[in-house]
């Protein structure tokens, strides 16, 4: 594993994420609900991806199929070059667990284990020697280098997303998929954590894909996604429209959520935080 976010896995070129087509109904005939409607989205390698959109827009299906963790029901998704949509389940899983990052709003950290094992939790799932020295360089690069022999339950709610972004990064994933990672932080927490998936793009190379519902969060990205109705209606670059364009688009499309953050400026190359 290198810090440069870079290794053998090249048959993708470019692209660390590409989805043609993509549908995703549930259930069958007048009461199936669709999804997804026919999505296409590429990722570049060493990109910033932000997801937005209603309450059932499709923003949070399109993540779990982009992930793995659902399977579409057409088109196509290749990670890193590779097709997973028709890939058996053990495949399956061991490429979530080794080329896919994953960070979650309620952090999904394994209380009985400390923070360095929590990050070297997928490597020891896929039986790989458990670097710890990288381990320990990840939890530097978040502010988490004096608390890796502590719980979970001994770190704030942003300490804890740092160590889920740490363990995200581990194994040097093909796409860091987020999801609503600053749902539970507080505006300056937030702001933190969003500056460490900045420099995990711009230092190490990553790519993330990140669904949110706050436009502050979204402004970190290189673009935005905007999801209506199961299709992808809109791209805008925040460097362009900045927050309040952001937010003017997601309330034309019925998305605003009240106390939405505005303050925020979503600069650019903040790198990582300490």
């Amino acid at each position: 594993m290198r810090d440069n976010g870079r290794d053998s896995r090249s048959e993708g070129g470019e692209w660390a994420l590409d989805l043609v087509g993509v549908t995703r109904r549930h259930g069958r005939g007048a009461r199936a609900v669709h999804a997804l409607r026919g999505v296409d989205v590429r990722l570049a390698r060493g990109s910033f991806t932000a997801v937005m959109g209603p309450s059932g827009s499709g923003k949070s299906t399109l993540l779990q199929c982009a992930a793995g963790l659902d399977r579409p029901t057409g088109g196509s998704v290749r990670l890193g070059g590779t097709e997973i949509g028709a890939m058996g389940e053990r495949r399956l899983t061991r490429l979530r667990r080794d080329r896919v990052g994953f960070v979650f709003q309620s952090f999904n950290l394994l209380p009985t284990l400390t923070v360095e094992q929590n990050v070297l939790l997928p490597v020891r799932l896929a039986g790989g020697a458990r670097d710890r020295e990288r381990a320990r360089r990840l939890l530097a690069r978040v502010g988490l280098a004096d608390r890796a022999r502590s719980r979970p339950g001994e770190l704030s709610g942003g300490q804890r997303q740092r160590a889920a972004i740490a363990r995200a990064l581990i194994t040097d994933p093909e796409v860091v998929c987020a999801d609503e990672p600053t749902g539970a932080l507080d505006p300056a927490t937030a702001e933190d954590v969003l500056a460490l998936l900045r420099g995990a793009v711009a230092e190490l190379g990553a790519t993330v894909l990140m669904v949110t519902h706050d436009p502050a969060a979204a402004a970190w990205a290189d673009r935005v996604l905007f999801l209506a109705d199961g299709l992808v209606v809109e791209e805008v670059r925040p460097d362009a429209v900045g927050v309040a364009g952001i937010a003017g688009r997601m309330r034309a499309l019925g998305g605003a959520r009240p106390g939405a953050r505005l303050g925020t400026t979503g600069v650019r190359g903040a790198g990582v935080a300490g």
